[in-house]
């Protein structure tokens, strides 16, 4: 069966920065494989578009560069919050507010946003809201497991699985600061 609009994707890849010599960033095995409903909008749209039309057991090899994968890292996304934010009975609660600490936050207008924390001072918490893969060109290695029709129950996201945070929500999108 061909993966298209609808059906049940499950791979296995090697995620590496730049090439296929580059720094292993991630891997997925066949005890852990990915799986997501093609044509849904979960995934990256040119990671979609480099598997499109493989059957279970192609592999495939792919570069995505930084603009058509997570964007480039942008310095307007790093921001000085007031470590007051991070105050609990007029200190600053050293368990969450620690240096390379990933914190959920909530953004102006309502959504969960998620920042690391890249410098700490008396008067501010310089936290980083890029995506942790932003700036990357990245090179995909894998190899397609199953394809078979989705369920409704798959189609409508009420059984959600995030690539890139992991999510297990019961709704669909993201929790932190993926941009699937």
């Amino acid at each position: 069966m061909k993966i298209e609009k609808n059906k049940m994707v499950s791979l296995i890849y090697e995620l590496r920065e730049n090439n296929s010599e580059g720094k292993i960033i991630e891997a997925l095995e066949e005890q852990n494989p990915l799986r997501f409903v093609y044509g849904t909008g979960r995934l990256l749209p040119e990671f979609e578009s480099n598997i499109s039309f493989l059957s279970k057991g192609d592999n495939f090899s792919f570069a995505l560069n930084s603009e058509n994968a997570y964007g480039d890292r942008m310095e307007d996304m790093i921001i000085d919050i007031p470590a007051t934010v991070f105050a609990k009975d007029g200190k600053i609660d050293e368990e969450i507010c620690r240096m390379g600490n990933s914190v959920p936050m909530v953004d102006s207008e309502g959504h969960q946003v998620t920042g690391v924390i890249c410098e700490i001072s008396e008067s501010h918490v310089k936290m980083d809201f890029n995506h942790p893969m932003a700036g990357l060109n990245l090179f995909f290695t894998g190899k397609i497991i199953d394809v078979r029709p989705a369920t409704e129950q798959e189609i409508t996201g009420t059984n959600h699985s995030c690539a890139s945070c992991g999510s297990k929500s019961s709704e669909a999108g993201c929790e932190g600061s993926c941009s699937n």
